[in-house]
């Protein structure tokens, strides 16, 4: 069984970097002002065995939440590089992480084709 919730961002790596933070404390991991640390824990990790449609609207539920976060940016981003493969974390499942971090990978490739073919149509010309 899955650890809830609130173990699972005390014990989870925090990144080295913070995004904005206008209010927050700069010394203060940005987990420490998560929205889902306060009373809704129970929402962004699945029960065993869930229904699909309890899951779809457990996570719409959730999404809910993380869109009033303070913090949503800080924990998509860690749930990307980490990558989190459970729950839902800065309003994306994970399989909705899966998609974004395709196109990621994707977006690179392309980049990196851009840029072989400036670099020889350069010598080339």
């Amino acid at each position: 069984m899955l650890q809830p919730p609130h173990s699972s961002l005390q014990i989870a790596a925090v990144p080295a970097q913070r995004g904005p933070a206008q209010d927050r404390d700069q010394d203060a991991p940005w987990h420490t002002e998560a929205v889902c640390r306060r009373d809704e824990a129970g929402l962004f990790f699945a029960p065993s065995k869930e229904p699909t449609a309890a899951r779809l609207s457990r996570e719409e539920a959730a999404k809910r939440v993380c869109a009033r976060c303070p913090v949503m940016v800080e924990c998509r981003e860690h749930a990307l590089l980490q990558p989190e493969p459970y729950g839902v974390w800065g309003g994306l499942t994970a399989a909705e992480r899966r998609v974004v971090l395709a196109r990621r990978r994707r977006r690179e490739m392309d980049l990196k084709k851009a840029a072989r073919a400036t670099a020889a149509n350069r010598i080339a010309g």
